[in-house]
């Protein structure tokens, strides 16, 4: 499909989903956001697809909303504003939900929306040169779309500190709150993504799928009868499948299961 503003690299069952406005340090607009949103639809439906990879093109992974587009978002009445927020929120949505793994590659700033990104997607590697922040409030706004999936990230505590300050927050802080999984020297960036893939390439597809519906499942819900009953539901319903019997097969066979190497 036809982008402005992403370019999209197979590699074998890998997509690597760039954003490709280095000059505005991946700022996004409406037509990012468009694309975003459509190009999680499409890589998600491809079958032989297996690992999203986000990234930005040249020096920051995403600088937020585009400054120009704020402006002109800024002169439009509320209908035309609710129409762009529901934009973002949706697309936003789209990446957090995709059924595939998905690994945000932080190689620089990753400001607002764009540390937003980080949070929505499953696994997040960044550069020790990689600064985050939810600056919002310095623009007399708040990070309101980005706020589900930062929150999930870093939990309330942090954001009442960070959605208030805006400030920055280096990689290692950054681990340290939750917000990122690993921080690794700028040369390593793309060897320690490659491990997390690697990995991910060993397990069921559907597993997988399911493994991310059942975070969304049971996350923050108390442990009662209906969650138990639905974690059993769950646990019965995968172990009749195909990709199953196929993996215990694999396991006491001693042979790798059908899926890995495609």
């Amino acid at each position: 499909m036809p982008f402005q503003a992403l370019q999209i690299e197979l590699n074998g069952p890998i997509a690597t989903l760039w954003m490709n406005r280095p000059d505005l340090h991946n700022a996004f607009d409406e037509t990012l956001i468009a694309e975003l949103t459509a190009a999680c639809i499409a890589l998600d439906d491809d079958a032989d697809l297996r690992v999203v990879v986000l990234a930005g093109r040249g020096k920051s992974f995403s600088a937020g909303a585009d400054l120009n587009w704020m402006k002109r978002a800024a002169n439009n009445g509320l209908g035309d504003n609710l129409n762009d927020a529901r934009a973002l929120a949706g697309m936003l949505r789209t990446l957090a939900e995709m059924k595939k793994p998905t690994i945000a590659r932080i190689q620089g700033a990753a400001l607002g929306g764009g540390m937003g990104l980080a949070a929505a997607c499953d696994i997040a590697v960044a550069s020790t040169k990689a600064v985050f922040a939810t600056s919002e409030v310095r623009f007399g706004i708040i990070p309101s779309a980005i706020s589900p999936y930062v929150l999930r990230a870093i939990g309330a505590r942090q954001a009442y500190r960070y959605f208030q300050s805006a400030e920055r927050i280096a990689a290692d802080r950054a681990r340290e709150i939750g917000l990122v999984h690993e921080t690794v020297e700028p040369e390593q960036l793309d060897a320690k993504v490659q491990e997390i893939v690697d990995a991910l390439l060993q397990g069921g597809p559907l597993a997988q799928a399911a493994a991310k519906d059942l975070i969304r499942a049971v996350d923050k819900q108390s442990i009662n009868d209906h969650i138990v009953e639905d974690t059993a539901h769950r646990i019965a319903h995968l172990r009749a499948t195909p990709e199953a019997r196929e993996g215990i097969a694999a396991f006491l066979d001693k042979r790798s299961p059908a899926w890995i190497g495609k």
